[in-house]
């Protein structure tokens, strides 16, 4: 099981768990998911934004030391410039990155080439991360073994998952070697699985939270605005703490330093129960459904098996 230290290298002071490998994962991490570049296949199109080595740049400032990379983000060469040229030591920095659908899909060789490719844009000689973003179908597990090879071979010093149900996992879990140290998954109030979430966790996985903002809807709700009020912290502040409260890493993302340093300003208060148990409760079926149609979209986007409803499983767990 992960546990919780002070982290007193980082100079947030952000607090971090220390994973079975001995390694520590901050509580808060950097997302650079439509930073500076935008992926063609995404399902909600948006301008680039802000130029993605600038962006790094004032993340890293600010204290960010878990960056979240992904091959499907399109913008690690960028973001290795901003780790080169920051002057933080290698030791203090945790960098995750994602093998994408259609280079699992392509197979072993492929995903091995990929994470050689990854290492090399971001100017690193190990990924102290890396994830299978999506469990495609027939593939994915395949996938993970490669990882495991890889970690053998020192390039990566953890592997875990992404977007994984506990069916996903189950699967997995018939031929791994090493367990996942992460399953990196949407969770919001909106978007809230405690008992996927809970299951993980029991399985000693930690899980990550992406999208806790929700892409922006929802954040004028009364509740989110009455807690805010209450402690005198941002709506953001709010989510973030109520994931981490939960043991659940908050990757945030913004490309405004103001707010990069606000989203690590997350120890001075907490919720009570009562309060979390409020937010747990926004999610409903619309929601749950939404979330249902991106994992049977997202598991085959960009490989051959999209259009194929044969593929997408019939049953797993929503909540």
């Amino acid at each position: 099981m992960a546990c919780v230290s002070n982290d007193d290298s980082s100079p947030n002071m952000e607090m971090a768990l220390t994973l079975p490998n001995g390694c520590k994962l901050p509580l808060i991490g950097f997302g650079t998911y439509k930073v500076g570049k935008v992926p063609t296949s995404t399902s909600r199109p948006c301008g680039a934004g802000r130029d993605t080595k600038a962006v790094l740049a004032d993340a890293l400032k600010a204290g960010y030391r878990l960056i979240d990379c992904a091959e499907y983000y399109l913008n690690e060469k960028e973001i290795g410039e901003a780790i080169r040229e920051s002057g933080i030591p290698r030791s203090e920095l945790f960098v995750t990155s994602k093998v994408w659908n259609t280079t699992l899909y392509n197979g072993n060789a492929a995903v091995k080439a990929q994470v050689e490719c990854s290492l090399k844009d971001l100017g690193l000689d190990f990924l102290d991360l890396y994830l299978v973003h999506w469990p495609v179908p027939g593939k994915h597990v395949d996938a993970y073994k490669a990882l495991e090879d890889l970690m053998d071979a020192g390039k990566i010093r953890g592997i875990g998952v992404s977007n994984y149900t506990i069916e996903d996992y189950e699967l997995l879990k018939q031929s791994m070697r090493y367990r996942p140290l992460v399953n990196q998954i949407e969770i919001s109030p909106y978007v809230y699985r405690p008992k996927t979430i809970e299951y993980f966790q029991r399985e000693g996985v930690v899980v990550q939270a992406y999208r806790t903002l929700h892409q922006g809807i929802g954040l004028d709700n009364p509740l989110f605005q009455a807690l805010a009020s209450k402690y005198n912290v941002s709506v953001s502040q709010i989510l973030g703490r109520w994931c981490i409260q939960k043991g659940i890493v908050f990757i945030a993302k913004t490309e405004r330093p103001d707010r990069m340093k606000m989203n690590l300003e997350l120890f001075h208060f907490s919720l009570t129960p009562e309060e979390s148990a409020k937010l747990d409760a926004l999610t409903d079926d619309k929601t749950i459904e939404e979330f249902k149609a991106k994992y049977a979209d997202c598991i085959v986007r960009d490989t051959p098996l999209q259009g194929d409803p044969s593929v997408i499983p019939r049953a797993y767990t929503l909540d």
